[in-house]
């Protein structure tokens, strides 16, 4: 802004871009200002908006209302809940921490000179485990692969593999990836054959490339003779630490193991639910704890260095010591000789999806593409603990891990030493079979398996992991030998490679089992003898010849065995229960061998039973591994009657109980994931996945050719998995009528042949409901505690019964027989018992109850997919009815019910479960006979008023939404509200996403639907949040008013509020919030109201709008406005929340308006026409939600965020703009518009004062003009009040920086000021109103802008002039006199944006334009407030209090000129006592204004109800302040007016604060802090107006002198520049001669509150000493000869007293001073004043209390003290060592004299109390103390005692002797000192 061109004296100092320091403002004096209409700026300069053609146009009301309401209805979102935030969905998908490794080689080794294999294998240091097999790969070029030829029959595509994944199950910082690196056999050590590595290098040439070329040939030599053999050569260890991230590892394991997936009320979050507790309980590649791959970071690691493997350092125990060490120690990673090298090793986590992968057993992984070469392998992993994971996929390997050989004692010949290792299935030679796994660049399989061979060694360890797959089928014959070689590496003629030393085997089956473990085996020198595998090598029997053993048969060679298979169970009573299982499917020969036991067909049953019995006692891990066949196999069991011997074996029950059993383990176990509802999830995926019903053989063969070998990468497929489980024989007997009583044999035969011939079976779902049934104790106790598996389990097994049966298209109460649903019936009814029998327990017991719940909840859900539904419904009553009868505690009661309900609720057929589509035409049979559904009740036959309640007949048609609303009505009272808010907010959200309800007719019969929720929403009320209140701390009973940006901040609704209603003299429409009949209530949180008003508005949106027309003209006036008041809140519920240009906008960028813009673009529907689509949300896309801000979010993401928010807050207003519109319509045909106008108006505003959209703006501004044309006359003339708020408001927009808003918002000020023109023909008030607006406007609103709102005035008056049919009237012209008053107080604007930035000058203008309004009591009224708000942001509370005091000051004047009351206060006169200065508002007289003439005095403050609003305000502030003192002298002047209107509960209040206040006197006393003053005086020419004034500054407490000079000469620096502005640092007089002409000079001086001794006296507290303060002293030392400091005999002092022309405190924090006077200190002065303080210092030390000792010792040591005495003791010396020649000194040297001798009785007095005080300890510091003292005591003895004569002399002398009168007179002492000298 250039001010120049206005021709005001101002200088710039807003430009950012400006370089040079700015100028200072100067303030110009404005106390000759008078009147509003002095204009500095012509409007018509300016450009004009463009104006609404149709503004001026005569259009009917009617039109005027269809035309805002077909623009409303266009480019509106179909769905509304699109744009709502989900609530709490959180997505619970995991991955597993998979280890993508991909291995290259850069450079190898320095020198390249033979093939190098690489083993790679994870170990766990801290376990002391190998955690995966090994990976085997080698980046040989094609010279060296060719140098293997021989040795390599063919390379399978297998075998070439370069990546792996390994599987982490337990992430560790002690995890280390080893590489092992393997050469092929030559003679030599390992350490002579790693030298050339170590000292060549290829790249130097000459001699070291011969060498290399002679090395290179001897290699080839040994690889062509040697090439199958292999030796250790060198490893490195790669530490895993720095790859996962350990701060948030144990949190994820936690969050792993509880899913944090909620069952929720739709059929998709119950998938998801069961999803994840699938993918919880399902490990892929044996890893069942997931992490997310956030913890694992990508990386490329290059390995530099090798390290030499040692020969006798082989073994795993040697690795892991070797590891614990070099990571503790740092000089042994130096101390390890090292080959130089480079490994390039590519670490990340693995995808979802890997192309060309192979499972552990080579199995291909889908997709695998055909012309891949190189695959990719998942490595098997081996966790450090048990995984608790049934077998999913077929898996059967063997793992062999030859360990150590002791050879020690053998021939010399034994010294190169290799194991061959083969699996035979017979003894002869050829029996070897091809299942032992190949390494990298080979044979996929391979019959043989040599290790590796540690150079002359005869007790080698060994290190080799030799990996097969194991046969299906085991018998006897199959066994592991090995073979001993001796190899030769020196080539002999004629000799062979390998000499043979000795055998050993172990037998692969024990007793029919599996042998797994540690062996020690014996050594066989001699060729083996027949049948060898038969027994194991320990136990051989003898033989002939007998066999030689080395050392004797001792066990010399050990090895361990490990499996991993689905096939052999390795615990005993699983395999007991497996065979026979078996033996009863399959033709087997009786008896059985079983171990050691042998089973006869006769004990066959016995011992099924007991090994089913004996399930349970099985070991975790494997009972957990085969827990699907287990379950299968109970299953078939249990509904299977065999048929043993020619007898019949029923193992229902056994089957049913060891189930139960089961159950039981698995839940105990704290080992195994249970999921947020304590369900086992194991059992949970069993449930959905895997389990099927026990089917005849010949539906398996059906099922049998989905079986694939293919499987995807982690998962199996259920069908795979079901098939699978499913093959076993199953006979087809059943029989339907066995019940839980024991019956006849030959019944039980007849029974089960006669089930032979008929076709009936025995169904699982049957059997199973049935043994629920009959169960009892702790088999009973322990169903319905786990209730959850067996009702999924009866509903699966009904599922597949229908589907099976194929009786989906039969009736739903025909498809299960009547025993069945009686069954049902009994277990509802007995879960039901046993929750309310729970309830009535502990805590625990109460959450074991809900679980229940749930689990019942979720049973009934999909039985209304299966069964009658009427039958369901039956059960649905009696759970509430039963419920009801059994409970008594309420809360409890609805909380049970309503999770129960919200579970049924979700159901996918809900709307058709509710005949929502119930219509007069047509009514359709209920599906339940309970609900009579066929009484036609149609909608024609009832009162409209009736549809938005909850009444019977609407409970009876509608079930499950009358329960619903039942249960929320009765919960809005209890603590469950929120659950039950949740419920219906999900169900209308999925309404309004689900595709088939996507037409508009079907969301007006699903509205209908919900109407009775109004009605309860209404009924809740006053238990909603006040988003009003919370965001800028007024109700909806106030009026609306700007934000606010301090919780401090002054505000007139606030004010009004506080005041009440009670006493207001203009009478108020429609009837207060508090005045309402509303019983108390618990308040709702902000996000349960938020989504209970969400489903108020999508109700109001899509509901048919001529119905709640009519409903709303049909209601009465009490509800129409709590309707109001429920739409009130809405808007403020709904606002925009500024998401993504926050910290943008609220800057004073140049782009803010740029931004702004953008922001209302974003939310204009019409804008963006393809928006709709875009933003449907659906639960497979990504979610939104402001409860969960990441931090880390992209600007497409906020974007995005901006853009669907703004769409909300749009759409939500539009919803209740349109219900602002019926209620308009529907009520302007009765007669009670005027009671609706003032709340219809409240919203509006509200509206207005939020953020809202250009489009909502232009809807709303058209409203507001059909509103004002509609009701015009009540709108001037009853609803002053809300069109002030109006006002203020709309021109507020008037400012918008966008063109739309603006050309909006100047059209309805014209139009308002046009009606209320035409309405009274005199718009004064209106015009009053205006004014004041703005200037309340241009003194709060940060965001106002001055341009546009003079462009806005510059349209208003074209509008003027424009208006043809206004011309002949006076309007034109009281327009332009209005608008020059504007254009006025805009100017006042531009001054105060100059002083932003210096808040004491930005105060005193607005002092001076508010004194400058003294004529226009509203105007200055405004700006005192304003003042007021700018003190409480600064905190400067005791100021804005002044401020509010001032304004009653001014209204109280008011009052007393227009009536007469003892009550009320006489004029400002009666607040003197708060404040001297408030008499500057006696100012107001009748002679300058008239309280009667229209538009004066008119705003809502100058009432007795205003007064006492400011009145309360202040005394809150002053409160906050700490002035208590002052909280009681306005509550004197408050008082009297609440007694005289006998407001009881408003003095009740005002008595509680007056206590408060009482007893923070009390309590605090001198703790209190007041303000700091300091006097500042300006002086150079740059100050301008400034130059040599003084004033003084009021400071925060404890605000010290550096900081305020820090803060001053910052921002003077800023204007000047910082060389320009020089700190006076001392308090002497300023010589202006000395100072520099282009210098601004400031002078600070601390000064202190001075008083005269008659004004001690009245001063009596702290508080008094602090308030109304207009003196005030500093003191400064100089000397006579120009110095500050000298000898005390030259020590003068200079005492400055300053009067300020307004006491502080003020309404400002800085007053003029305008009187000094100064009084010079001689040196003896100054002494004596110093002396009294010491003296006075000691006096309140001595007698405080409590007595403080430390207090106390400080001043005795600064006035005794043996280091300080020279100071008192030092005056003494100077000014009492001879009497003054100077009589006139006399006087002043007696009473240095006389405070010595108090000082040193006060010290005396100090040291004695002192003694008192102190502890033991202290005695000695005493006795220092002490002497001190009497040292000092003599010193001043005879200083003290020495008087001057004169100064004793009578006044009078006496002459007559006559008389002795005198000798009694008070001069004893001259006479006695007369005496002496006679």
């Amino acid at each position: 802004q250039d001010w120049r061109k206005r021709g005001t004296p101002f200088q710039s100092c807003v430009s950012l871009q400006q370089e040079a320091p700015r100028p200072l403002n100067v303030l110009c004096d404005e106390t000759g200002r008078t009147t509003l209409t002095s204009c500095d700026f012509n409007l018509r300069s300016l450009q004009p908006d463009p104006r609404l053609e149709n503004l001026l146009q005569h259009v009917s009301v009617e039109d005027f209302e269809r035309q805002n309401e077909e623009a409303r209805r266009a480019n509106r979102h179909a769905e509304l809940f699109a744009l709502y935030p989900a609530m709490d969905e959180v997505s619970s998908e995991t991955f597993n921490m998979l280890l993508m490794l991909c291995v290259s080689f850069l450079n190898r080794f320095d020198i390249e000179i033979e093939p190098l294999f690489a083993c790679i294998a994870l170990y766990d240091v801290k376990e002391r485990k190998k955690i995966s097999e090994n990976f085997h790969c080698d980046l040989n070029s094609e010279q060296f692969k060719g140098f293997l030829r021989s040795h390599t029959p063919c390379i399978d595509s297998s075998s070439q593999a370069r990546s792996a994944v390994f599987s982490v199950t337990y992430p560790s910082s002690d995890i280390y990836l080893v590489v092992k690196i393997e050469k092929v056999l030559q003679q030599g050590e390992i350490g002579d054959c790693a030298e050339p590595y170590m000292i060549l290098k290829e790249s130097e040439g000459g001699k070291s490339k011969e060498k290399v070329e002679k090395l290179k040939a001897q290699a080839e030599s040994f690889c062509q003779r040697l090439g199958r053999y292999r030796m250790p050569f060198a490893w490195a260890p790669i530490s895993l630490t720095n790859f996962f991230n350990f701060s948030t590892l144990e949190r994820e394991m936690s969050e792993t193991e509880s899913l944090n997936g909620n069952r929720k009320g739709t059929t998709g979050d119950r998938r998801t639910t069961m999803l994840q507790a699938r993918r919880l309980s399902e490990r892929s590649l044996n890893s069942e704890d997931n992490y997310a791959v956030s913890n694992f970071k990508a990386t490329t690691l290059t390995v530099n260095t090798f390290i030499k493997q040692e020969g006798d350092r082989l073994s795993d125990e040697d690795l892991f010591k070797f590891l614990t060490d070099y990571k503790r120690s740092s000089s042994l990673q130096r101390r390890v000789k090292s080959i130089p090298g480079s490994l390039k090793l590519e670490i990340s986590p693995a995808s979802e999806v890997l192309s060309c992968c192979l499972t552990p057993e080579l199995l291909q992984v889908k997709p695998f593409p055909e012309n891949r070469s190189r695959p990719q392998k998942e490595i098997l992993e081996f966790p450090v603990r048990e995984v608790y994971v049934p077998h999913t996929v077929y898996r059967n390997l063997l793992y062999v891990y030859p360990q150590r050989l002791n050879f020690a004692n053998r021939l010399a010949s034994a010294r190169n030493i290799t194991i061959k290792i083969q699996f035979m299935c017979g003894e002869d030679a050829t029996c070897a079979m091809p299942i032992i796994f190949g390494k990298s660049s080979g044979p996929e399989f391979l019959q043989e398996m040599y290790t590796a061979i540690t150079y002359h060694n005869k007790s080698p360890d060994f290190y080799e992991e030799v990996k097969i797959k194991l046969p299906a089928k085991l018998t006897e014959k199959h066994h592991l030998l090995f073979t001993f070689y001796h190899i030769s590496c020196q080539p002999k003629q004629g000799a062979c490679v390998e000499t043979l030393l000795g055998y050993s085997w172990l037998p692969i089956l024990l007793n029919d089992r599996l042998q797994t473990g540690h062996y020690c085996l014996p050594v066989a020198l001699d060729k083996l003898p027949l049948n060898y595998s038969m027994h194991s090598p320990e136990k051989v029997p003898s033989q002939s010849p007998p066999i030689k053993w080395v050392e004797g048969h001792k066990g010399v060679f050990n090895v361990e065995v490990q499996a991993v298979s689905s096939i052999h169970t390795q615990d005993n009573h699983l395999e007991k229960f497996f065979t026979l299982c078996h033996s009863l499917e399959s033709q087997v020969t009786f008896p059985i061998r079983l171990m050691e036991q042998k089973i006869t067909e006769a004990t066959l049953e016995h011992e099924l039973k007991l090994s089913i019995i004996c399930l349970n006692s099985s070991r975790l891990e494997p009972l957990v591994l085969f827990l699907h066949l287990v379950l299968e196999k109970l299953f078939q069991l249990a509904v299977k009657p065999m048929v043993i011997a020619g007898q019949t074996a029923n193992f229902s029950q056994f089957a049913f109980e060891s189930v139960v059993a089961i159950v039981n383990s698995l839940h105990n176990s704290k080992d195994l994931s249970k999921d947020q509802h304590g369900r086992n999830c194991l059992l949970a995926s069993y449930v959905y996945y895997v389990f099927r019903l026990p089917e005849p053989q010949r539906d398996i063969a059906r099922l049998g050719i989905l079986v694939s070998r293919y499987y995807t990468f982690g998962r199996t497929t259920a069908v795979s998995v079901g098939s699978r489980l499913l093959q076993s024989r199953v006979m087809s007997c059943s029989n339907p009528d066995i019940h839980g009583t024991q019956t006849a044999t030959d019944e039980e035969v007849k029974n089960i042949m006669s089930s032979k011939v008929r076709e009936e079976k025995k169904h699982f779902h049957e059997e199973l409901a049935l043994q629920m049934v009959v169960s009892t104790g702790m088999v009973r106790e322990t169903v319905f505690k786990y209730a959850w598996f067996f009702f999924e389990l009866l509903i699966k097994s009904m599922a597949q019964y229908v589907h099976n049966m194929d009786k989906q298209d039969t009736l739903r109460r025909s498809r299960f027989s009547d025993r069945f649903k009686d069954d049902i019936t009994t277990i509802v009814n007995v879960v039901t018992s046993e929750i309310a029998a729970l309830l009535v327990k502990a805590q625990k017991e109460t959450e074991h109850a809900e679980k229940i719940n749930i689990s019942l909840a979720f049973f009934l859900y999909d039985l209304l997919s299966l069964m009658d539904r009427g039958f369901v419904f039956n059960l649905i009553r009696h759970y509430c009815n039963q419920l009801s009868n059994k409970l008594n505690t309420l809360p409890t009661l609805i909380s049970m019910r309503l999770e129960f309900l919200r579970i049924l609720c979700s159901h996918e057929h809900y709307l058709n479960l509710n005949l929502f589509f119930m219509t007069s035409v047509s009514a359709p049979a209920s599906p339940s006979p309970s609900l009579s559904s066929q009484v036609g009740i149609t909608q024609s036959d009832q009162k409209i008023a009736s549809m938005f309640d909850l009444s019977a007949d609407y409970r009876q048609q509608h079930f499950l939404a009358g329960l619903l609303f039942t249960e929320l009505a009765a919960a809005l009272d209890t603590e469950a509200e929120g659950k039950a808010i949740s419920a219906v907010h999900s169900l209308l959200s999925s309404h309004d996403l689900d595709r088939r309800c996507l037409k508009p007719e079907v969301k007006v019969k699903i509205a209908a639907l919900y109407l009775p929720l109004v009605g309860i929403i209404l009924d809740a009320l006053p238990q909603l949040y006040d988003f009003t209140e919370a965001r800028s701390g007024k109700g909806r009973t106030g009026s609306p008013d700007e934000d606010q940006e301090s919780t401090n901040a002054i505000n007139q609704s606030v004010a009004w509020a506080i005041a009440g209603n009670q006493f207001n003299l203009i009478r108020s429409s429609g009837a207060p919030l508090s005045s309402l009949p509303y019983k108390q209530y618990n308040t709702l949180s902000p996000d349960t109201t938020r989504n209970l008003l969400i489903c108020f508005l999508w109700i109001m949106k899509n509901a048919e709008q001529s119905l709640i027309r009519k409903w709303i003209a049909d209601l009465p006036s009490m509800q129409l406005n709590r309707i109001l008041d429920l739409l009130f809140i809405c808007v403020s519920c709904f606002e925009y929340k500024i998401l993504l240009y926050d910290l943008i906008s609220k800057s004073r960028s140049p782009l803010c308006a740029l931004i702004l813009l953008t922001y209302v673009a974003l939310l204009g529907n019409d804008r963006f026409p393809g928006l709709n689509e875009n933003l449907r949300w659906r639960k497979e896309q990504t979610q939104w939600r402001q409860a969960n801000e990441r931090l880390d979010k992209t600007k497409a993401e906020l974007d995005q965020e901006a853009l669907i928010s703004g769409n909300l807050a749009t759409e939500a207003n539009l919803i209740i703009l349109d219900m602002q519109e019926n209620i308009i319509q529907a009520s302007s045909a009765v007669d009670c518009k005027d009671n609706l106008l003032g709340g219809v108006l409240k919203v509006l505003v509200n509206s207005l004062s939020c953020d809202q959209s250009t489009t909502y703006l232009t809807h709303c501004f058209a409203t507001l003009r059909a509103l004002i044309a509609k009701f015009g006359d009540l709108l001037f003339e009853e609803e002053m009040e809300q069109c002030a708020d109006l006002c203020q408001r709309v021109l507020h927009h008037c400012s918008s920086s966008i063109d739309i808003t603006r050309i909006q918002a100047c059209a309805t000020l014209y139009l308002l000021m046009r009606h209320s023109f035409s309405s009274i023909s005199n718009f004064a008030r209106v015009k009053m109103q205006v004014t004041m607006s703005l200037a309340s406007l241009v003194g709060k609103s940060s965001d106002f802008n001055e341009e546009y709102l003079r462009r806005s005035l510059r349209t208003i008056l074209a509008y003027a002039e424009e208006d043809m049919d206004m011309q002949p009237t006076l309007f034109p012209v009281q327009v332009k006199e209005l608008l020059r008053n504007l254009n006025s107080i805009l100017s006042d604007t531009v001054k105060m944006r100059e002083f932003q930035e210096d808040p004491e000058m930005l105060m005193d203008l607005m002092y001076r334009i508010a004194k400058g309004y003294q004529t226009s009591p509203d105007l200055r009224l405004t700006w005192l407030q304003n003042m007021a708000e700018k003190h409480a942001k600064k905190k400067c509370y005791t100021e804005a209090a002044m401020c509010l005091v001032h304004a009653a000051a001014l209204v109280a004047e008011y009052l007393s000129m227009l009536e007469d009351h003892k009550y009320l206060p006489v004029g400002s006169v009666s607040f003197q006592n708060i404040s001297s200065n408030v008499l500057e508002e006696s100012a107001v007289s009748d002679d300058i204004l008239s309280p009667d003439e229209d538009g004066i005095c008119s705003g809502r403050y100058f009432s007795e109800s205003g007064l006492v609003g400011l009145l309360e305000q202040a005394a809150e502030l002053f409160s906050t302040g700490g002035l208590y003192e002052t909280v009681n002298e306005v509550y004197k002047i408050v008082i009297p007016i609440l007694e005289a209107h006998r407001d009881f509960r408003k003095l009740t209040s005002t008595h509680s604060k007056l206590q408060k206040a009482f007893d923070s006197i009390i309590n605090k006393g001198q703790k209190r802090m007041f303000g700091t003053y300091f006097r500042v005086g300006f002086y150079g020419s740059k100050f301008g107006d400034l130059d040599e004034q003084e004033f003084v500054y009021k400071e925060p407490a404890i605000t010290k002198l550096p900081e305020i000079s820090h803060r001053l000469e910052g921002f003077y620096g800023q204007c000047f520049g910082e060389d320009a502005v020089e700190v006076i640092k001392d308090s002497t007089p300023v010589d202006r001669s000395k100072l520099h002409p282009n210098k601004a000079y400031i002078q600070i001086t601390f000064v202190e509150p001075y008083f005269d001794e008659y004004e001690m006296k009245d001063r009596v507290t702290y508080f008094e000493k602090n308030f109304s303060l207009r003196r005030f002293m500093y003191t400064t030392p100089f000397t006579l000869d120009g110095r500050p400091r000298g000898d005390l005999r030259e020590q003068y002092k200079r005492n400055t007293i300053l009067t300020t022309m307004h006491a502080f405190p003020y309404v400002k924090t800085r007053i003029n001073v305008i009187q000094k006077e100064e009084f010079i200190l001689t040196p003896i002065e100054v002494a004596i004043e110093d002396m009294q303080k010491k003296t006075l210092e000691l006096a309140v030390a001595t007698n405080q209390e409590p007595p403080d000792a430390k207090m106390l010792q400080m001043v005795l040591q600064g006035s005794v003290g043996a280091t300080v005495n020279q100071g008192p003791l030092e005056v003494a010396q100077v000014f009492l060592a001879e009497i003054p020649a100077d009589p006139k000194l006399y006087r002043h040297h007696n009473k240095l004299r006389l405070c010595f001798k108090e000082f040193i009785m006060r010290c005396g007095e100090a040291v004695e109390k002192n003694k008192r005080l102190i502890t033991a300890d202290q005695r000695e510091y005493q006795l220092e103390l002490k002497k001190n003292y009497n040292k000092l005591k003599e010193n001043l003895r005879p200083m003290i005692e020495r008087k001057i004569p004169e100064l004793y002399k009578p006044i009078v002398k006496v002459h007559s002797t006559t008389r002795d009168s005198f000798r009694n007179s008070s001069f004893k002492k001259y006479e006695a000192h007369s005496s002496q000298n006679i």
